[in-house]
């Protein structure tokens, strides 16, 4: 299976000074990086107003509340093989 990679796109916010040394508190805090706060906060502001943060929950959010989940059957291993 081959994944496609996308190009991130970047975008320059400003912050006040304050609320920049409290994230980079934060982030020393729990030792995550700045990119992984903002990626946490972006992903919480899409669930409070209801949108997908990602192509999984787009398509079972557009599947509806009536779509049924069949999970599929494990393959098993070919004999000889570990």
């Amino acid at each position: 299976m081959f994944l496609r990679i996308y190009p991130m796109i970047g975008k320059r916010v400003q912050f006040h000074d304050e609320t920049w040394q409290e994230l980079r508190l934060l982030a020393a805090e729990s030792m995550k990086s700045f990119q992984e706060l903002a990626d946490e906060a972006f992903n919480d502001l899409l669930k409070k107003h209801s949108r997908p943060a990602s192509l999984k929950e787009a398509l079972r959010k557009s599947a509806g509340q009536t779509a049924k989940v069949i999970p599929l059957k494990k393959r098993r291993a070919p004999k000889g093989r570990p």
